[in-house]
């Protein structure tokens, strides 16, 4: 299955996964940056964007990780290992992909499945599906009611620490996301478990929003258990989507989390 996706710049290849009810546009404020030193591949995971969902079997994460790992061996050039990078749920399938050994450098952005416990999922979940609820009540109206900045920065506040950098129309297709997609409704119920670490030595760095609302920082020491070769950043004054609150900085990050010099 070839999943929709743009690539764009040179370099070593980079392939960038979004989080849930997200899309590949996710990145775009960080192309400028990226693109003269990467081969930047942005994707749209399977039910998002411009991608299908297939049919899910029951291990639906081990689906999408599988997804992820052939579709980078579809946009790789031969002879070469893509580095990966993702945000909340594409962090955690990136760090999956690092512990298989099936890229050459892993990033991860508050990546999701280090919840202390089952009800530290469900908040996390919970949040998801509160803020969709919110969304539907709008209605046909919601396009008109995201216009007003008194609506659409709150609704925003969630994800982003700076609620202002999101354009309308951005906001508008989220949200349109939040509502209609369908994997948030098996959040709940989705196995985090990685799978055997086959290659402790791959490059392994995760940022943490200090604002992250959907998935606090005080579960970013626990990436030191499976991963204690992780470079583990904490950031100020972002929030769960860090690539618009400061795209500058993570773009740093990624630029350094792909230099395969550690």
């Amino acid at each position: 299955m070839t999943l929709a996706h743009d690539i764009s710049g040179s370099g070593p290849t980079l392939v960038l996964v979004h989080g849930i009810v997200h899309r590949r546009q996710a990145w775009d404020s960080l192309l400028d940056q990226l693109t003269p030193y990467r081969r930047v591949v942005t994707v749209d995971l399977p039910g998002h964007g411009d991608s299908a969902l297939p049919e899910l079997g029951t291990d639906v994460m081990g689906q999408l990780i599988d997804d992820v790992s052939e579709f980078i061996t579809e946009v790789t050039p031969p002879g070469e290992r893509a580095h990966v990078a993702g945000n909340s749920l594409g962090g955690w399938i990136s760090l999956c992909l690092a512990a298989r050994g099936d890229v050459a450098s892993a990033t991860a952005l508050s990546p999701a499945g280090f919840f202390v416990n089952h009800l530290d999922q469900v908040r996390a979940i919970g949040t998801f599906q509160a803020l969709r609820s919110t969304a539907k009540l709008f209605g046909d109206g919601l396009p008109r009611a995201l216009q007003y900045k008194l609506i659409r920065y709150p609704a925003l506040a969630a994800f982003f620490a700076h609620p202002s950098h999101v354009d309308y129309s951005a906001a508008l297709a989220d949200c349109r996301s939040l509502i209609s997609n369908e994997l948030v409704d098996l959040g709940m119920e989705l196995d985090f478990v990685l799978p055997p670490i086959v290659n402790p030595a791959v490059p392994v760095t995760v940022a943490w929003g200090r604002r992250d609302l959907i998935l606090p920082v005080y579960q970013a020491q626990r990436v030191k258990k499976p991963f204690p070769q992780a470079k583990l950043i904490v950031l100020p004054g972002v929030g769960h989507v860090p690539m618009t609150d400061s795209p500058e900085l993570i773009s740093s990050i990624l630029l350094a989390g792909s230099e395969l010099r550690r």
